[in-house]
């Protein structure tokens, strides 16, 4: 017993040596070649001075007798990355556990915390998350607990019955005998069913309740959903409008994941100001959601990227990937806000697939392009959460002073060479996320 005690202990303080990095310091990086996140010139020779979580003061020569000092050695310094559409709890959860219940939600939360740290040490200091229950994670990285990125939740992703969201199994829940009867994962708030104007209001009103920052919804067929084809609309007119109203009411905003050009078209009439994927647009609807200032969210997915048990989620997926090149194409020659966000989803393998869909983006934009898009332009978008924004004592995704203190260090030039972004363990040489250095190889 007394053995089984001492192991307790050192356990009990190798965990917290583990994780005392996380002290608030005074940090002064010297001779770095700066990437504001929204500029194309580099800030050369520059000295960056962080206090607590906060970038204090930027220039040359700054000294602080208090500061640990670290030499960039003329290197590339830039805002950590932010991913406009990363699953934190779906995207290293396996789909037997999720699709077929064959695991639990202590299961879901043990890996996503594992693998959130992983996304940190890509680089990705920020997410936001479209769906899932990433709100305790969020809680404990938050915190100072455990290791992770930022993350701006939307609670379970909610679709209409037979929608993208809808996981009850076709011969054994359906019919429901009650419509108000919930699975384990509704219950569990990583997805949502809700038909009509009335439930549909309660359920955003719940999930904002929970403490979400936007909402999602699914207004089109999905990939990895069994019965729903790409070509269907989900919801009503009247149901994605009560759902707009509910999330203006909490000054925030919706999200909708949809393929097809007329499911999109509604849900931009309707007021949803992110497109999730929307692979299927027309020019006239791309010229509809810059006219509306609505952001576009798609995936740079290639066939070869993930394979699918399912022969209809392979099918549907090769539809997608089939118009994956054509959209990026006439999104930016259109002018239409373009997020960067990849949506890994149900195998930690692919994962690390991240930051390899981020050195993609260079097929159709200039590395200075992919660059801002995946920190400036990426945190304007999160600024639609408004108040609900989780993260407000300075903005993200530029390096200005009175921003937030979420830092890279890259051995080499990506405004030059993107393929540099898509090996971090070797070419980042510094990461840092909201003051507190979590990789330093310099």
């Amino acid at each position: 017993m007394k053995s089984l005690v001492n192991l307790l202990l050192l356990s009990l303080l190798l965990t917290t040596a583990s994780f005392s990095f996380a002290e608030n310091k005074i940090i002064l990086i010297k001779n770095a070649n700066v990437f504001d996140g929204e500029k194309k010139d580099l800030h050369m020779g520059v000295d960056v001075l962080v206090e607590n979580n906060l970038i204090k003061t930027i220039g040359t020569g700054l000294v602080h007798e208090k500061a640990d000092v670290i030499d960039a050695q003329g290197k590339f310094l830039m805002p950590g990355l932010i991913d406009a559409h990363w699953h934190t709890t779906y995207a290293y959860t396996p789909a037997r556990v999720l699709m077929m219940n064959a695991g639990d939600m202590s299961e879901v939360a043990i890996r996503s915390m594992k693998g959130a740290e992983e996304t940190l040490m890509r680089g990705f200091t920020t997410v936001r998350d479209p769906g899932g229950n990433p709100f305790s994670i969020k809680k404990l990285i938050d915190s100072g607990e455990y290791p992770g990125h930022r993350i701006l939740p939307s609670g379970p992703f909610m679709s209409q019955t037979s929608g993208h969201a809808d996981f009850h199994n076709v011969y054994v829940e359906n019919p429901r005998n009650n419509d108000s009867e919930l699975s384990y994962w509704e219950k569990n708030m990583m997805a949502m069913v809700a038909d009509g104007v009335p439930e549909v209001r309660k359920r955003t009103r719940e999930i904002l309740k929970y403490g979400a920052s936007q909402i999602k919804i699914t207004t089109g067929g999905g990939v990895s959903s069994q019965y729903d084809p790409l070509d269907v609309s989900e919801y009503s007119v009247d149901e994605i409008k009560a759902v707009v109203e509910e999330a203006k009411n909490y000054n925030t905003y919706v999200i909708a994941h949809v393929m097809t050009d007329k499911g999109i078209r509604t849900s931009v009439e309707a007021g949803v100001m992110s497109i999730e994927h929307g692979f299927f647009a027309s020019d006239d609807t791309l010229k509809l959601m810059k006219e509306k200032g609505a952001w576009l969210s798609p995936q740079a997915m290639f066939e070869e990227d993930m394979q699918w048990a399912s022969p209809i989620s392979a099918k549907k997926y090769k539809q997608v990937t089939d118009a994956v090149n054509t959209l990026y194409k006439r999104a930016k020659e259109i002018g239409v806000n373009v997020a960067f966000g990849t949506d890994q989803l149900l195998d930690a393998t692919k994962a690390k697939q991240q930051s390899t869909l981020l050195v993609r983006m260079g097929t159709w934009f200039t590395n200075y392009e992919v660059l801002k898009m995946a920190t400036s332009d990426n945190a304007r978008l999160l600024e639609l959460s408004g108040e609900r924004h989780p993260y407000q004592e300075g903005p993200l995704g530029r390096i200005v002073e009175g921003a937030y203190a979420d830092l890279l260090i890259i051995d080499g030039n990506p405004m030059e060479n993107l393929e540099l972004m898509g090996d971090p363990e070797v070419n980042f040489k510094l990461i840092m996320k909201d003051g507190v250095v979590y990789k330093n190889t310099l």
